[in-house]
Formats: C-alpha cells, structure tokens, sequence
C-alpha cells in the first residue's frame, strides 16, 4: 500500500532539498526521483519518490512509514512555507507500454512506470521477482533502521546525488562514498531451499548475513564481501551469482 500526499508552499522545493539523499530541485519540469531522508548518524529513515507534475509536487510513500515520516517532516519544517496534505491521486505501475503522462521508474529500467491519477492499481507484475532480479530494496524489508543507503545500493539505483551540497546524514554517506570501502551491501544469490526473510547466513561458523526477498530461487541478501563460500541461511544453501 501507497500513500501519497501533496506538498505545496513557495519554499517546497528548498524545504526537500536540505532533507533528502538526491536531488529535488531537478526538478524544474515534470519529473521524479527516488530518494530518501536519514538520521543524522547516517542510517535510514524512509524513502519515497518525490514527482512533479506542473506546480505540484507529490510524494509517494509506502503507507507502513508515513505516518511517522510525516512527523519527521514537520519536526523539519520550522518557519518553511510548506504545507503537506493528504492526496486522493493513486500510484498505477506497469512494466507494459506506459500510459500519457507515466514516468519511467527511476530506479532501474526493468522497474517499469509509475503513473498518477484517478485509477487505481490493477497490475499483476510480479514485482518481488523483478526486486529479487535486479537487486532493488523494498521498505521494511531490504530497508529497515540499520541500513546505510550506500550498502543498499542506493548509488547504482539513483537514489543519492553526491553534488547537491547538504542534506541531513549527508557528512556519513559522502564518508562511506569518499574515504572508506564498503565491507558489506546488498547482492543477488541463488537459493537452493526455502528460509524466512531475517534469517542469518553463516559461512562455517561466522555470520556472513542476512536473507531477504525470495522469488524463484533467488534472492537479495546482505552480505560481507570477504564471506561468500559455503554460505547457508537456515537448511538453505546460498550461492552468491557470479
């Protein structure tokens, strides 16, 4: 489930741009982009897609975290003059010819369209499968408190802009980018079982991991780069793709 809300108010665009990982005031023509707000330590918050159509902005938001991404919003908001309400616009995807007015995902190629308007949803896409193929993360699965966006993939999937200037958690993420390696991130396996989402991966007798999205007999799982033989999650083998 998706909530989306409308964001208007002279400062909106300058408002966004200070909180979130990429880069909203791209956004001079009808447009989106796929971002998220952080901690100031770094970690993850939310994420959601920021689109513009004519004056308005929207934000799609997956429904678990709005509520509370709205409260951090406001706590931001201060003097800003920005106002956030809810919309009665429904998100549409697809993977099939897009219709008038859809914007391609931003995130991936094989992500489809997403479309704003009047319609509901009726898609039947498998998108776990597509998630599972290309490796891209889902709130509250993937994406949870813990998570470092750049160890999420972030970067290869245009959710952060390293030029933009400021932004809260910014000093952390452009660290991990610039002056550090990052030891562990999210990859594409191969599962050879069945084992629920959580649970940890072991090469021998050390944590290697942990297991997510299942569809196929793939997987995304995070994982340490210096771990990746004899991986098992569970009774599970895991098998890292080359």
């Amino acid at each position: 489930m998706r909530t989306i809300w409308t964001v208007t108010g002279v400062d909106r665009l300058d408002f966004l741009q200070n909180l979130v990982t990429n880069n909203v005031a791209s956004l001079t023509t009808d447009g989106i982009v796929w971002t998220a707000i952080l901690t100031p330590q770094g970690k993850y918050l939310a994420d959601f897609f920021v689109i513009r159509q004519g004056d308005a902005l929207l934000i799609d938001i997956d429904a678990g975290i709005a509520e509370a991404t709205l409260r951090r919003l406001t706590m931001y908001r201060l003097r800003a003059d920005v106002q956030i309400a809810p919309s009665d616009v429904q998100v549409r995807r697809g993977v099939e010819d897009a219709p008038d007015g859809a914007f391609p995902d931003p995130r991936h190629p094989a992500m489809g369209w997403r479309s704003y308007g009047s319609e509901p949803d009726t898609s039947t896409v498998d998108w776990n499968a597509l998630r599972v193929e290309h490796v891209v993360p889902e709130t509250g699965i993937e994406l949870t408190p813990d998570t470092f966006i750049l160890e999420a993939g972030f970067e290869r999937l245009h959710g952060v802009d390293f030029r933009k200037g400021c932004y809260v958690g910014q000093e952390v993420t452009a660290r991990m980018k610039h002056k550090t390696e990052l030891r562990k991130g999210l990859l594409g396996v191969r599962i050879e079982g069945e084992a629920p989402v959580g649970t940890p991966i072991l090469s021998g007798d050390r944590v290697a991991g942990t297991l997510f999205t299942q569809s196929g007999g793939r997987a995304i799982a995070s994982l340490r780069f210096d771990r990746t033989d004899d991986l098992v999650a569970g009774t599970a083998k895991i098998i890292v793709n080359q």
